[in-house]
């Protein structure tokens, strides 16, 4: 089944080198091969992390919401999710955690900042984490983010 599934992520994006990360990112048990590059680059940085660490229940209908990534210091605690596509349900999503968990603080790692919210929208991912408030970045997770996590550790 899951062959099947490569072979058809192989044949949607046609680039053989980023399904090799694809595969290997899941064969290490992450979910894509953005969240096995941050898990490579945080234990680079020899910061304190967590892969899915938690569930975080929201409402209006009682759902969860597994953040990909906690970094932790002393009195620090920093979520961050990846994304590749950022569809409306997950803008919907993040939108509700943020007004029910103001304090916490979520950041995104997208693969491309850029890329419009929908077809023929003029909105980009990261136009519209600017306007809701949200940190993010493009690929990886910036040293000045890991630079708090150490300072708090």
């Amino acid at each position: 089944m899951q062959n099947l599934r490569l072979k058809s992520l192989r044949i949607m994006i046609g680039v053989r080198m980023k399904i090799s990360n694809i595969q290997r990112g899941i064969r290490e048990g992450y979910r894509s091969g953005l969240e096995l590059n941050i898990g490579e680059q945080l234990n680079a940085a020899k910061v304190m992390w967590r892969y899915e660490p938690e569930r975080i229940t929201y409402t209006p209908k009682k759902q969860t919401y597994t953040p990909d990534f906690l970094l932790q210091g002393q009195g620090i605690k920093l979520y961050v999710e990846t994304k590749g596509r950022f569809l409306a349900k997950d803008r919907t999503k993040h939108l509700l955690l943020q007004s029910q968990y103001p304090n916490m603080d979520l950041r995104f790692v997208f693969t491309n900042p850029k890329a419009k919210l929908y077809k023929g929208s003029k909105t980009t991912y990261g136009d519209w984490c600017i306007k809701y408030g949200f940190i993010f970045s493009k690929g990886r997770i910036p040293e000045s983010w890991i630079g708090e996590c150490m300072r708090g550790s």
